[in-house]
């Protein structure tokens, strides 16, 4: 045995002895219902404007913190807010490093008096949301602008994999099994076994979402994509061939959070908060996952919010890979455990079809870049909910739901979260 894998083994022993390994997800269960909870308090007079993203490249020699700043200029462009006023900021990146949050302060020239450094990847989006709407409420920030970018270099994505994580760098790499790819094929293939889902049923989604990008301007993924073309692509990890995999690229998406009476002096469109949740390392028992952590707090989403999935105009999932998405469609209430396939056979998905879906193409079309494939989910719902989607706009929009699922550590997904918007008049 080799000294590097020695020292993993003692490493993940010492972890797990100094986190008392003998509660369980059942004792953690029962210590929770055994707890009585104070009820969560609403999002009352909370605005979320100016959805922006700067159009994302396959490669860029910029740095992320170029992107970044592009998407606090565009902000500022377009919501009529000066930079001097924006006295809260939430960050996403991967590439920022060896800056962190406090480091792009300086950077930007701002002077926030409330800073939250978000490294959640697909989570942040709703995380950031979550955490700037708790600033304002509380008068710590006045308006928090949430900005979320990376660049991409030609080599910076094996780079930002190879040291993603301490389970990367010594449980995944030492072995050849490099980036989330292999993790994926796993979970997909376990998925297909137990529910009966077939790449026809995957590939269902994703030729929806590339209908749909092919009206978001933005998008990478500018050829219309068939069913028999996602079949006939080639092979990544058996089962996940070409398609079911996002492709790496530079960009940045942002949005900012401040009151409705300020959004409304600004003369801005804004949409509200109604509900929303975020988990980590949910149900670590389970030996391959096949949920979420929005299986646990998916009751409590939907009563915060007073409005179920049947009332969503649209849902914005995370998309790195087709069998998340179908995690997603269960773990959030629009069907049972087990029964997305058949739920996905019955239903189009496209912008004018029943349950629109990433209606700008998602991550699988626009593109993944870095961090910020956890913000576009967000920015374009809350396009929807403004009137302000252009020709992905759904017809009469008013309450949409939004999904995030991030940092594959090493077997699963450590982060989940999920809010529920609704359109100002709503």
């Amino acid at each position: 045995m080799s000294a590097t894998r020695t020292r993993s083994r003692k490493t993940a022993a010492t972890a797990q002895a100094a986190a008392t390994p003998e509660i369980t997800t059942a004792a953690r269960a029962a210590a929770v219902a055994g707890t009585a909870r104070r009820p969560r308090a609403g999002y009352e007079g909370i605005a979320v404007v100016a959805p922006v993203t700067i159009p994302y490249a396959r490669y860029s020699p910029k740095a992320a913190h170029w992107w970044l700043g592009r998407a606090l200029g565009q902000l500022i462009a377009e919501s009529g807010v000066a930079k001097a006023e924006i006295d809260g900021m939430c960050v996403s990146s991967f590439t920022l490093a060896p800056d962190t949050a406090v480091g792009l302060t300086q950077h930007l020239g701002m002077s926030p008096r409330w800073l939250d450094h978000i490294p959640m990847g697909g989570a942040s989006g709703v995380v950031a949301l979550r955490r700037a709407a708790r600033a304002v409420q509380a008068g710590d920030a006045e308006i928090v602008a949430c900005l979320a970018g990376d660049t991409n270099h030609v080599d910076s994505f094996r780079n930002t994999l190879s040291q993603f994580s301490r389970f990367a760098q010594d449980g995944v790499y030492p072995y050849g099994a490099g980036g989330p790819n292999a993790s994926f094929a796993l979970l997909t293939r376990q998925y297909m076994n137990t529910t009966g889902a077939t790449r026809e049923d995957f590939g269902k989604l994703c030729v929806a979402q590339r209908d749909n990008a092919l009206r978001f301007p933005y998008a990478l993924m500018k050829k219309p994509l068939t069913l028999q073309q996602y079949l006939d692509a080639r092979v990544i990890t058996d089962p996940i061939h070409l398609f079911d995999c996002v492709m790496p690229c530079a960009g940045a998406d942002a949005f900012l959070v401040m009151t409705e009476d300020r959004a409304r002096k600004l003369g801005q469109p804004w949409a509200r908060v109604l509900g929303t949740i975020e988990r980590h390392n949910a149900f670590p028992d389970d030996p391959i996952q096949y949920r979420g952590g929005w299986a646990m707090d998916v009751d409590d989403l939907y009563a915060q919010a007073g409005v179920g999935p049947s009332d969503m105009a649209f849902l914005q999932a995370y998309d790195d890979y087709p069998v998340i998405n179908m995690m997603q469609l269960e773990d959030l209430g629009f069907c049972a455990k087990g029964e997305a396939p058949d739920f996905v056979r019955g239903h189009s998905f496209t912008i004018e079809g029943d349950l629109p879906f990433n209606t700008n193409g998602g991550q699988l079309s626009v593109g993944q870049a870095g961090a910020a494939g956890g913000y576009l989910g967000m920015v374009e719902a809350l396009r929807q909910l403004t009137g302000t989607a252009g020709n992905t706009q759904v017809a009469d929009a008013r309450f949409g739901a939004v999904s995030g699922f991030g940092m594959i550590n090493y077997d699963r997904g450590l982060c989940t979260g999920a809010a529920v918007l609704a359109r100002s008049d709503a």
